[in-house]
């Protein structure tokens, strides 16, 4: 990291990159001996829990645990998809911000409890989601969801389940969802751009850690290719769904959403793309970062208007 890097750095992401340093190597993908099981727990078990949501429930929804955020009976309903390199990551996790975001919206949340690899490698993950968004679809109304008005949401590979879950939908010639809101997208799982390897080192997402991961959840080389694991890899963007896309000025991932964003706008999709400058990946943390608040703020105005 330059010191002009450094200086750039919003403080809150200097302390939080300062954190990361100061974590043993059983707690980091990529390093020797990383523990999966224990940094699981480890992180679930410092999860806070976030504001109180009139009716939360655990929800079975076609065999995917689910927990149910819903601020209002008959609300129209938001999936959300958490982050974690798809072998990390939990509903707990996401807890605070799904929270957030179904009473600052009226849009109720299920965030989805999808499996993860490496005991699940691709295609578990999309389709537990699709599991997911078919229950929804067919039996939201039991447990007072506007079944007829869906979103999707994710941050991270979150948000790369999310918008592989939009391409599906798309080329199987179903119109399911009216937002797809990418928070730090990974979609490109072959990627090894400028920006991913100027940030590669001291950033809090290293080259090994994003290597470990990938490895985990694609470990055929030829699926990383697939638009449905790497939807940067698309052949069309059109007719997918509006977008709302944030990336992070510090983020290795960075272009990768700006670039997708990009190609929604040139095939016609409405998308609005915002860099948060000084932000490092995973600022999309209301417990740590400010301007998660921010972020939260602008997906709910983006759902309060796919309502009207």
């Amino acid at each position: 990291m330059s010191p002009q890097d450094r200086e750039s750095l919003h403080p809150q992401a200097r302390a939080a990159l300062a954190e990361m340093a100061a974590l043993p190597d059983r707690f980091i993908p990529g390093r020797g001996g990383f523990d999966l099981a224990e940094t699981r727990a480890w992180a679930r078990g410092r999860a806070g829990r976030g504001e109180s949501v009139s009716h939360v429930a655990e929800v079975d929804a076609g065999g995917i645990p689910c927990r149910l955020f819903r601020p209002k009976p008959s609300a129209p309903a938001m999936l959300y998809l958490h982050g974690g390199g798809w072998a990390l990551g939990s509903v707990e996790e996401a807890e605070p911000l799904c929270r957030a975001i179904a009473n600052d919206s009226g849009w109720a949340v299920l965030a989805v409890g999808y499996r993860l690899a490496p005991e699940h490698p691709y295609p578990a993950a999309v389709e537990d989601v699709e599991r997911a968004v078919a229950w929804l679809v067919r039996h939201g109304g039991a447990v007072g969801l506007d079944s007829s008005r869906l979103a999707l949401a994710g941050d991270s590979a979150g948000a790369n389940l999310a918008a592989a879950v939009a391409l599906r939908a798309r080329d199987r010639g179903a119109q399911e969802f009216s937002l797809q809101a990418l928070l730090c997208p990974a979609l490109d799982l072959l990627d090894e751009g400028s920006v991913r390897s100027r940030l590669a080192e001291g950033f809090g997402l290293d080259r090994e850690s994003i290597r470990w991961h990938v490895e985990r959840y694609a470990p055929a080389v030829s699926d990383r290719e697939l638009p449905h694991v790497s939807p940067l890899r698309a052949a069309s963007f059109a007719g997918l769904p509006p977008a709302l896309v944030i990336t992070a000025e510090y983020d290795p991932l960075r272009d990768q959403g700006e670039d997708y964003a990009s190609r929604l706008a040139d095939a016609g999709v409405p998308v609005v793309a915002t860099r948060y400058l000084g932000m490092i990946h995973g600022f999309i943390d209301l417990e740590r970062f400010d301007a998660a608040r921010t972020v939260v703020a602008q997906l709910t105005s983006a759902l309060r208007h796919m309502a009207v």
